[in-house]
C-alpha cells in the first residue's frame, strides 16, 4: 500500500508559478509510474502530467511548456513544477501511482492522494 500527500497549494496571480509535491509513504516510489491530475468543480478529472518508472514524462498539450513533472526515487517524492499559471488552471490537483507503464488517465491510477487546492487569480 503507498499512501500519497500532496502539499504546496495555495492561492496565486495569474503568470505567478508554484511548485506542487508528493511525498509517499508505505513503499518506494521507484517502481510505479506517476502522474498528476486536477479537478476543477463541475468537470472530470483531467490528466496533467506523467513520468514512468524511467523518467520519461508525458504532457498533454494543453500543459506542455508551462508544466513540468519530475520526481526523486530518494526522497521518495513527486513534484510538479507549474509556470505561467492562467485563471484557468484553478482546480484540485491530485498526485497518483500506478503499476501500469505510464499514467496518462484517472483508471490508471491505483493509489492517490488527497489533492491540494490551486487557486489562481486574474
Amino acid at each position: 500500500q503507498v499512501q500519497l500527500v500532496e502539499s504546496g497549494g495555495g492561492l496565486v496571480q495569474a503568470g505567478g508559478s508554484l511548485r506542487l509535491s508528493c511525498a509517499a509513504s508505505g513503499r518506494t516510489l521507484s517502481g510505479y509510474s506517476l502522474g498528476w491530475f486536477r479537478q476543477a468543480p463541475g468537470k472530470e478529472r483531467e490528466f496533467v502530467a506523467g513520468i514512468n518508472r524511467y523518467g520519461g514524462t508525458y504532457y498533454p498539450d494543453s500543459m506542455k511548456g508551462r508544466f513540468t513533472i519530475s520526481r526523486d526515487n530518494a526522497e521518495n517524492t513527486m513534484y510538479l513544477q507549474m509556470n505561467s499559471l492562467k485563471p484557468e488552471d484553478t482546480a484540485v490537483y491530485y498526485c497518483a501511482a500506478g503499476n501500469s507503464r505510464a499514467i496518462t488517465t484517472a483508471a490508471q491510477g491505483d493509489y492517490w492522494g488527497q489533492g491540494t487546492q490551486v487557486t489562481v487569480s486574474s
